[in-house]
């Protein structure tokens, strides 16, 4: 009899997520003998961990922070040409032929759920330069935005995408702002919050109102909480606004495409599953 396949999802601190609600029941739809678990890991058993997977009969994780860009260091092997760009990953496929693969859903699932929202920007502002961010550069660089400002506490951090994806882009314009109200958001028409500040009540809120605008639309990849400090701060302006569960959805989809089979995810079950996780948090 053969033991069911455990698919997950590997970070630090993941407690809070719903991938677990929104790939079990994918697998159950699909009627695949399989489990989606999550692993809470320390930096020193990172490596250990994604060593031993196939003895596990771990055949796909999903990775989230903080180590979407530090996984690369401990994958030799297959990377898509999308990882190679961004610098970052959130998706291993366990191959019994080739190893671990790694590629990046996340870019596709921000691009996705911006089409959804038929919103279409050319001047993006970013805070925060991580592994989500970096994704969200090259969704935007994709996109053919104009410009796209970055600004994260640790300069160098944001330097560093700036000239990563000048390079990759050069028809759009990255910038390495040195505070938020560098970011100019007055001539902005997104403001991406790609930090994971906001996800603690204690977590200052960022910006404020004078620094809003009615043209500006508010995107916070948080998406637990549902409403973060900026998203009520948008939804009191009477601004358009979305967090990020969108953006979990279609990067999921992406991600059980490549572990199971082209095409193969049911969007609508996986949606409805993460409607319903969402109203118990």
């Amino acid at each position: 009899m053969s033991r069911a396949r455990i698919y997950g999802l590997i970070g630090n601190p993941i407690q809070h997520s719903l991938s677990p609600v929104m790939h079990n029941a994918a697998l159950s739809c699909l009627k695949i003998k399989a489990k989606y678990k999550l692993f809470p890991l320390e930096e020193k058993e990172l490596r250990p961990f994604l060593v031993n997977l196939k003895k596990k009969n771990i055949c796909g994780l999903n990775i989230t922070i903080p180590y979407k860009e530090r996984v690369l260091q401990f994958v030799e092997g297959y990377k898509s040409s999308a990882v190679s760009a961004i610098g970052a990953a959130n998706t291993i496929v366990v191959s019994k032929k080739w190893g671990l693969k790694l590629f990046n859903t996340d870019y596709l699932g921000f691009s996705a759920h911006l089409k959804e929202l038929k919103v279409n920007p050319k001047k993006a502002a970013i805070i925060g330069a991580g592994g989500a961010a970096r994704a969200v550069c090259f969704a935007l660089g994709k996109k053919k935005a104009q410009e796209v400002s970055i600004y994260d506490i640790d300069k160098f951090r944001s330097l560093a995408l700036m000239e990563r994806f000048n390079q990759i882009f050069p028809r759009t314009q990255f910038v390495a702002a040195e505070s938020i109200a560098a970011l100019r958001l007055g001539e902005k028409d997104i403001l991406i919050n790609a930090s994971s500040v906001g996800m603690k009540e204690s977590d200052p809120l960022l910006v404020d109102s004078t620094q809003l605008h009615p043209g500006l639309f508010i995107y916070d990849l948080i998406y637990n909480p549902r409403k973060t400090k900026l998203l009520k701060l948008a939804q009191e302006q009477n601004f358009s606004h979305a967090n990020g569960l969108g953006m979990l959805l279609y990067q999921g989809v992406e991600a059980l495409n490549l572990w199971i089979s082209p095409k193969c995810a049911p969007v609508e079950i996986m949606r409805k599953a993460l409607e319903r996780g969402v109203k118990k948090l």
